[in-house]
């Protein structure tokens, strides 16, 4: 009796440590092998044989994702004061620098863009910054990269979501546009009237 009930228990644990040993890598998936708290391999996509007890496995998404960076006042060139929100697309490319470079890389990410979206939109007046976005897409797309790469991250995408400037500025701005359309319709009408 106390040797089947032993004979159970070690069963028990030698199928309680199979069972921890095997896990699944998903397709878009790096798997990073820890062996004893140090990084021992990186597993692709399939069945993975773990050490049990001894190994442990981070799960890293290669997938494309998104980060919405979240809306912020920024003040342009020529004081106007406007709000301006941005969404990153980024990849992971070193699942290893990903995981142990940086704690918390959506956090870092973030921050960074938005201190970078203050200096871009900061170095340009109203005007430019409507009509610049690609630009400012770009330069920011291009920042964010630079720092990224050493995070084991590629910053694949950035795109400004809105840019709102105050609420009387946008009246002005209607009623520039409103007063040149009306010149150009007398102009066209005076020169009708001429011929």
């Amino acid at each position: 009796m106390f040797s089947s009930t032993i004979t159970t228990i070690i069963f028990l644990l030698v199928l309680f440590a199979l069972a921890r040993s095997l896990r699944i890598v998903k397709q878009y998936q790096k798997g990073l092998v820890i062996r004893l708290g140090k990084y021992h391999s990186t597993v692709d996509a399939g069945v993975v044989l773990l050490m049990p007890f001894i190994d442990s496995l981070i799960l890293t998404d290669m997938r494309e994702h998104v980060i919405n960076v979240e809306p912020q006042q920024v003040i342009t060139k020529d004081n106007v004061s406007v709000i301006v929100d941005a969404v990153i697309y980024y990849k992971i490319v070193d699942p290893i620098k990903a995981e142990f470079e940086i704690e918390n890389f959506q956090f870092a990410a973030t921050t960074l863009a938005q201190t970078n979206l203050r200096n871009l939109i900061g170095d340009k007046q109203l005007d430019e910054t409507l009509t610049a976005r690609d630009s400012v897409n770009a330069d920011l797309r291009k920042v964010l990269d630079e720092a990224t790469n050493q995070w084991g991250v590629k910053v694949t995408k950035v795109e400004l979501q809105k840019i709102d400037p105050p609420q009387d500025i946008t009246e002005a701005m209607s009623r520039q546009m409103k007063s040149e359309r009306d010149k150009r319709a007398r102009i066209l009408e005076a020169q009708g009237f001429r011929e």
